[in-house]
């Protein structure tokens, strides 16, 4: 797995996934919509497991269709971020 930012308008999280690179790119905004919300920040661990929710998601749902980028907008990105943490049980972080 690696983290970069790219231009400054998402966070891009990569994986092999069966010995191919798939990026998910999650909306920068986010963080400050998060941010503003629960004052909390989203971490670099808390951004893979984001991403990694999406991923698992459309891998047992059979949407993932073999690109190489998966783009999520703010919205999708704070709905896995909550059900990351509802899955962990924490109201945030």
């Amino acid at each position: 797995m690696a983290i970069a930012t790219r231009h400054a308008d998402a966070v891009d999280v990569k994986y092999l996934v069966n010995g191919r690179t798939v990026w998910i790119a999650l909306a920068l905004p986010a963080w400050a919509e998060h941010k503003a919300k629960t004052g909390h920040v989203i971490t670099d661990p808390l951004a893979a497991e984001i991403a990694g929710h999406y991923l698992r998601t459309i891998l047992e749902n059979g949407e993932e269709s073999g690109r190489e980028l998966y783009t999520l907008t703010t919205a999708e990105t704070l709905a896995h971020l909550e059900a990351v943490l509802r899955e962990e049980g924490v109201t945030a972080r």
